[in-house]
């Protein structure tokens, strides 16, 4: 998910988004010390995913506090 596409979210969808994104990763560690996993890759885009929607939490917190 680009970022350009998690701005246009609101606050909602963003946690909604961290809270799947981090239930996920959860599941894809749990498999992967269970089995193989096949796409090593998903954990690392889903870690991004995490990342870059509390980057854009933190900014819109900052935004706020800093045009009052």
């Amino acid at each position: 998910m680009k970022a350009s596409e998690i701005r246009e979210m609101s606050d909602e969808q963003l946690q909604l988004t961290i809270n799947e994104s981090s239930s996920e990763l959860l599941k894809l560690r749990i498999q992967s010390q269970t089995e193989r996993i096949s796409t090593t890759n998903d954990k690392r885009k889903h870690r991004q995913t995490i990342a870059r929607c509390k980057t854009i939490q933190r900014q819109r917190e900052l935004g706020k506090v800093t045009k009052k």
